[in-house]
């Protein structure tokens, strides 16, 4: 047994063969028999991306690892359109939105010529692993490779604003849409107040309400209305003539893109499907503005928020929950436990199955609802 030092923390640990072999993710292992990976970013953009970009380099490059940067997600990994990233590509992209690597939702199972060249390609760019950082479509389509051993040394990364990847408590970039949206809705509550209106707010987050219900307790909404459950009309109109009985001349409703009233459909922007079979959500608040005026008689205006949401700089939550799953995500691939992602439980950074991330979508605690509720009319 021989005694070495952990060249991180200066910790002499026992070693059987003379070299260091714990699981750490910056500093090199016996394990570690890694030269190059590659990390990809896929689906809709949002901020802190670059942060886990930033992160995965960084770690990699303290092991002599070179990180190969597959540019506009499974798009660039067909075309084999690939970058270095080095230190100095990663240099001040901490606080910057968006994604320095590009993205896009290329499916690689809608053409088989398609898969089989990101299967070639990844053979081709001699990469050891890949770092898929996306949300259900991306991770999605990871998991798939792994599974059929396409390319079974994967690790993923949840990234969403919608926050509604499963196995994990919370997805970087929804705290950021979060705040953006909350800073909007109290915005929105001055002029409304000013010319007594209605203003209905409509935010993102496509099947869940995540963002609706946690922007919409902040900003002191006073309707909130998710796609969890169908818009009941009748009882959205009683609760604003609840608060006009009341003296309160003005009224703010928070409304999830992915709401629909009882037995209606999705409310659309239109039928065309993308290439993972979804469509493109919106107008529900229009439309609920206009009911609302036409039942009621309350002037009512609405508000689409979008991209908006999207964009712009990470809150410091999202830089360091985005950080630290970049780390994580190194370590999984230098520990080899390929087909899990990292997670957030708590306030631990851990590893989950990518598998179960993408089989359910996480939806809005009813109990969190009940809380919102309370403040309602």
């Amino acid at each position: 047994m021989q005694a070495v030092e952990c060249p991180v923390g200066k910790l002499a640990v026992e070693c059987p063969v003379g070299k260091l072999d714990v699981e750490c993710p910056v500093s090199k292992t016996e394990v570690c028999d890694m030269e190059r990976i590659g990390v990809l970013t896929g689906g809709g953009d949002c901020p802190g991306l670059n942060a886990v970009i930033r992160a995965v380099v960084r770690a990699a490059s303290k092991n002599d690892i070179k990180v190969i940067g597959i540019k506009n997600g499974w798009k660039g990994l067909i075309e084999k359109d690939t970058v270095e990233l080095k230190m100095d590509s990663v240099s001040g992209i901490l606080p910057r939105g968006g994604t320095i690597l590009g993205t896009s939702r290329t499916n690689p199972y809608k053409d088989p010529e398609d898969l089989k060249k990101v299967i070639e390609n990844f053979k081709a760019l001699g990469l050891d692993a890949l770092i898929a950082i996306g949300g259900e479509d991306t991770l999605g389509a990871a998991n798939k490779l792994i599974k059929d051993k396409s390319i079974p040394n994967i690790v993923g990364v949840p990234k969403t604003i919608d926050n509604d990847l499963s196995a994990t408590d919370f997805t970087f970039g929804f705290d950021t849409a979060v705040n953006i949206a909350t800073e909007a809705i109290d915005r929105l509550h001055t002029t409304a107040e000013s010319h007594h209106r209605v203003m209905v707010a409509e935010v993102m987050g496509r099947h869940a309400g995540w963002i609706a219900i946690y922007s919409g307790i902040a900003s002191g909404a006073d309707i909130i209305l998710i796609p969890e459950l169908p818009i009941d009309l009748e009882e959205v109109c009683v609760l604003l003539k609840k608060r006009q009985a009341r003296g309160k001349g003005f009224s703010i409703v928070v409304v999830s893109e992915g709401a629909k009233f009882k037995d209606s459909d999705m409310v659309l922007q239109e039928e065309k499907l993308d290439a993972f079979g979804h469509v493109r959500l919106g107008g529900i608040a229009e439309i609920l503005s206009k009911k609302i005026e036409e039942k009621i008689g309350f002037e009512t205006r609405y508000v689409v928020l979008g991209h908006i949401q999207r964009g712009g700089t990470p809150t410091a939550f999202d830089r360091v929950l985005a950080t630290r799953f970049g780390v994580k995500a190194f370590e999984l691939v230098v520990n080899k436990k390929f087909g899990r992602m990292a997670s957030l439980s708590g306030n631990q950074v851990v590893d989950a199955p990518i598998e179960k991330a993408v089989g359910e979508l996480k939806t809005v605690d009813m109990k969190l609802y009940d809380i919102a509720k309370v403040f309602f009319g």
